[in-house]
């Protein structure tokens, strides 16, 4: 099936281009953003040899709807979404941080605590807590943004503002959104028989000096869900929690051999796997969103992607 990997415009005023895990974002005139979402798939830090079908449109879909449910909470950079995979936005300065909130122990948080850690990031987590279980209050565990290539690493509070990595008001601020944005997540959540488990944010600042969201929200790729039907019984009966995230991409992967270590080869992705993984993906949206994900035409992905992309930039 037809995917986007990879991307090659020359967009009118165009300055540079930034090539992420997942996104590619073009820098026009140094005013606007073209954020185009992929089809790539990145597990452990590490970009997948074959993309996704509808990966990008389902990942960019979802971060516009909750860009638009969340706007009177926290400013954003987005200005339009032209293409089914483009996001156009305010040219803004990433600040160094993912900001990463956690409402349950999953994930790498678990992986740490299964090792005898009880302090992540500098937060203390209590003893005697077992996979998914919740924490008394969301923590926040910030990671460093790594260039492409580079893992995260976690970062404590302290070690970020003793760094100058960002300031302590701005930090502030950052912390604040962080809460803010995951409490209303956790009730869009709630609304459609989901839990948010985890997520990350990332922030910006414009040219004015306003720090906004930027990037993506609530997406499979950036949170982990669980469906709340059942979860109480689950953590009771010690059974696996059903799952909304691409955790179960870490799970097969690691089943196969691979954490992203040096040395580690990536596993062959059969097409037959590449299909389900699709599959997801799609059933991630629409639980997600509440709505049916309707595809878009893949025959000729960039040949439409620079065509809407143009179309807008001209008007």
């Amino acid at each position: 099936m037809n995917t986007i990997t990879t991307t090659h415009f020359n967009f009118p005023y165009q300055k540079s281009v930034y090539r992420g895990k997942v996104r590619e974002v073009y820098n026009i005139n140094d005013e606007l953003l073209v954020m185009i979402a992929t089809d790539r798939l990145s597990a452990f830090d590490v970009v997948m040899p074959k993309g996704i079908p509808y990966k990008g449109q389902i990942l960019n879909q979802i971060a516009t709807k909750f860009m638009h449910l969340t706007q009177d909470i926290v400013p954003n950079w987005l200005i339009a979404t032209p293409d089914p995979n483009v996001a156009v936005g305010h040219l803004c300065e990433p600040f160094k941080v993912e900001m990463v909130i956690r409402g349950y122990l999953s994930g790498h948080a678990a992986r740490e605590y299964a090792l005898g850690k009880r302090t992540i990031c500098g937060v203390t987590m209590a003893e005697g807590l077992k996979e998914n279980d919740k924490f008394p209050t969301p923590i926040i565990t910030p990671t460093t943004k790594a260039d492409n290539g580079s893992h995260d690493e976690d970062i404590s509070r302290e070690a970020i503002l003793a760094n100058g990595i960002v300031s302590e008001e701005d930090y502030l601020i950052l912390e604040k959104y962080t809460r803010d944005l995951y409490q209303r997540g956790t009730e869009i959540a709630a609304s459609k028989g989901l839990i948010l488990v985890d997520t990350k944010y990332e922030f910006g600042k414009t040219k004015d000096g306003m720090i906004v969201l930027i990037d993506e929200i609530h997406t499979p790729d950036s949170s982990r869900y669980f469906y709340a039907e059942g979860y109480q019984e689950r953590q009771d009966n010690d059974e696996e929690q059903k799952q909304l995230s691409k955790e179960f991409v870490r799970r097969w992967l690691i089943e196969n051999g691979f954490q992203g270590k040096d040395g580690q080869q990536i596993p062959d992705m059969s097409d037959e796997y590449i299909e389900t993984v699709s599959e997801r993906y799609i059933e991630l949206y629409e639980n997600i969103l509440g709505e049916k994900f309707i595809k878009a035409d893949i025959s000729n992905i960039n040949q439409r992607i620079e065509k809407n992309v143009l179309n807008f930039l001209n008007r």
